[in-house]
């Protein structure tokens, strides 16, 4: 099965020198029931109403995630509204959530903000989810390019203008492309997906990409944009020649892809290969040792890697006021790092599941929650 071969794949070494003892017991089967029908291997059963907000990437992860969760939980509701991960991380921050779903980790400055809702050690990142970025086209008779991360750059900075361009054409001999007018299509809303997207490009094309990685969209670039990774999608789809980028979940076979030049080798996108780029990546530096924020290496030229890639976290209070939010809290995210929830999230959005030492640290900072003193 897909989700057990990720589970076979090298562990991160830079992260498992870090990583913590697993301090809470179970089996890999977190909503399964223990014989007197009133514990999961995740824990008691809980009840009450979670709400969360954040990243819209991981939209059909967390639909298969709130199921399983509600199934082995009766009495216990998930909310979570897909608003953006820059959304997400501002509701952590000021208490309007419980969890926040976002692409990016905390930064600093942020993490230090959250310590006024969550307690002296502030939140906490915890990876739940790792996908590629397609860069994602509409192109008819077309379903796949290949690109590398300078035509990718010159593409969504405005400076190709035509599919037909003599730097695409020179990556895909053989390949009869249209003299079609390129729309680069770009997230209008605070965005982890355009951090991550971003991130690569000032790091693998730095001299054609000069701004810096960021949530938001340069203001200075010209292309249309739309809301959320469905809105981007919808408006390629609905647009010849335009091309964005997305989580490959939400693409789903509907507009063509690029591989990625890595290397010396064209890397097409899949779940194997977003999870080989996060192998080569390592632990953000200056964060408490529960912290799972990871610094991508999007040069890798590891092969078979595809560097263009999220991990998206839950990020979490380390305190909480009432000891049904900590159990709730643990509960669902004992559930979406278990080896259950990994091949749910698999087999609904194409993920690639956590290697079981990220598995591990991102259980051993679940079990950190606890109530206020």
């Amino acid at each position: 099965m897909k989700a057990l071969r990720f589970g076979r794949h090298a562990a991160i070494a830079v992260i498992a020198a870090g990583a913590l003892a697993l301090t809470a017991c179970g089996s890999d089967n977190a909503t399964g029931t223990a014989p007197g029908g009133n514990q999961t291997s995740a824990g008691p059963k809980v009840t009450g109403t979670l709400t969360g907000i954040g990243a819209s990437s991981t939209t059909a992860a967390m639909d298969a995630w709130k199921a399983g969760f509600a199934s082995a939980n009766p009495g216990a509701t998930v909310q979570y509204s897909p608003d953006g991960s820059g959304a997400g991380r501002k509701a952590i921050i000021d208490g309007s959530a419980q969890f926040a779903g976002s692409d990016a980790y905390l930064k600093d400055e942020e993490l230090e903000a959250s310590k006024a809702k969550c307690g002296p050690e502030g939140a906490v990142n915890i990876p739940v989810y790792i996908s590629p970025i397609a860069v994602a086209f509409n192109l008819p008779g077309i379903t796949e390019l290949k690109l590398d991360a300078a035509t990718v750059a010159k593409i969504f900075r405005g400076q190709i203008t035509t599919w037909n361009d003599p730097a695409i054409a020179a990556l895909n001999d053989g390949v009869t492309l249209p003299d079609l007018k390129v729309t680069p299509v770009n997230r209008s809303d605070d965005s982890g997906t355009t951090t991550n997207f971003t991130d690569y490009l000032a790091s693998a094309a730095s001299e054609i990409w000069t701004d810096k990685a960021a949530g938001v969209w340069p203001a200075s670039l010209q292309g249309e944009n739309a809301k959320g990774t469905s809105g981007v999608v919808k408006t390629v789809t609905d647009t010849p020649g335009a091309v964005t980028y997305a989580d490959d979940s939400a693409v789903g076979g509907k507009l063509g892809t690029a591989s990625i030049k890595v290397g010396e080798e064209f890397v097409k996108i899949s779940a194997d290969a977003a999870a080989k780029a996060v192998e080569a990546g390592k632990p953000v530096e200056g964060r408490s040792a529960n912290d799972g924020a990871i610094k991508l290496d999007r040069k890798t030229t590891a092969s078979g890697a595809y560097p263009v890639v999220l991990v998206s976290y839950h990020v979490v209070c380390t305190t909480y006021d009432k000891q049904e939010t900590v159990d709730l809290i643990k509960a669902f995210e004992n559930y979406v790092v278990s080896e259950e929830g990994q091949e749910t999230a698999a087999d609904s959005a194409k993920s690639a599941p956590l290697s079981s030492t990220l598995a591990e640290k991102a259980k051993a900072a679940i079990e950190s929650v606890k109530v206020k003193s």
